[in-house]
């Protein structure tokens, strides 16, 4: 059956219809996202590398919002450059295996950043509701193995997602209504009826995502009520952090279960969505965590002043 997919497969590009047709867009919005981009990467590094350079950073929770910035990183770059560079031309074209690398990396790093974002309310769960204990429970070692497990859920996520794509026949429209190769557009395109493989990918990236939002609401909700029987001024930075969470939690998760619970539907508000969560909320993360976080304002001032400090001594003769 999959050689006889493969022999009658024809298509080897993809044509990305990107934003916009409209000639007169394409400028601006090559400026605005790549300000977007640009502001997007310097400030997730800029998080990592305070939390690595800076020793009070150093603690479950630090560690595990600078692998996020890092996913967040990866996330914004996996499709933003192509994007950007297609709006100075005429012809928006991606190969095959292009795609299929793209559709890959999409849900590698979003299946990765849902088990970091649930691995980060566990912490706020065990800093607030069983804070003696904290230390013992959120070690080193248990931190290194939420993230390598967020990676290794990431790459089976993706590999099940890619296991029926990847041997479809396209042998008719090339045209991914995107400006990139989302699963929910690509599998449309395919020559045979693929109503089971869609309901597959409601029953995972969908269902997966709904159910994680549903835990991780869940999860905030009791955290919350304990911060309440609590009026200390721990408990209120407490509520500050978890505050910034949840709302990070909310962007990333809003937009996926949208387009992945509704895949049969073509909204045109699908498209605002996607550039929602693969380009704004990895520039939002950063923003919420300094804006909200007291320690990693003072941190990323204490670093960029050894900056300055070091500059004006080396250029005194």
């Amino acid at each position: 059956m999959n050689m006889a997919w493969s022999n009658q497969s024809m298509v080897t590009e993809f044509i990305l219809r990107g934003l916009s047709g409209s000639s007169e867009l394409q400028m601006f919005y090559f400026l605005f996202f790549s300000v977007v981009y640009a502001a997007t990467v310097l400030g997730n590094l800029l998080i990592v590398l305070t939390i690595v350079l800076e020793p009070r950073l150093h603690s479950p929770m630090y560690f595990l919002l600078g692998n996020l910035s890092f996913i967040d990183m990866s996330l914004a770059s996996f499709a933003t450059p192509k994007m950007i560079a297609d709006f100075l031309s005429e012809h928006k074209v991606i190969s095959f295996e292009g795609c299929i690398t793209q559709i890959f990396f999409l849900h590698l790093l979003g299946g990765a950043e849902i088990v970091l974002l649930i691995s980060m309310s566990f912490d706020r769960y065990v800093a607030i509701c069983k804070p003696l204990r904290y230390l013992v429970i959120m070690s080193r070692r248990m931190c290194i193995g939420l993230v390598i497990l967020s990676w290794i859920v990431g790459i089976f996520h993706a590999l099940s997602q890619l296991a029926f794509t990847v041997n479809l026949p396209f042998c008719g429209p090339n045209e991914v209504d995107s400006f990139f190769c989302d699963l929910p557009l690509v599998i449309k395109l395919a020559c045979v009826d693929t109503y089971i493989l869609g309901v597959f990918m409601i029953s995972t990236s969908g269902m997966i995502a709904l159910v994680c939002f549903i835990l991780l609401v869940i999860s905030y909700t009791i955290i919350l009520v304990t911060v309440r029987q609590r009026s200390s001024g721990g408990s209120s930075k407490a509520l500050s952090t978890c505050s910034a969470h949840f709302t990070v939690v909310t962007l990333f998760f809003g937009p996926c279960i949208f387009i992945y619970v509704w895949p049969f539907t073509n909204f045109p508000i699908d498209k605002v969505l996607s550039v929602f969560y693969t380009i704004f909320t990895p520039l939002l993360n950063p923003v919420i965590y300094t804006l909200r976080n007291k320690d990693v304002n003072q941190s990323m001032r204490k670093l960029s002043s050894h900056v300055f400090k070091s500059k004006k001594t080396d250029q005194i003769p």
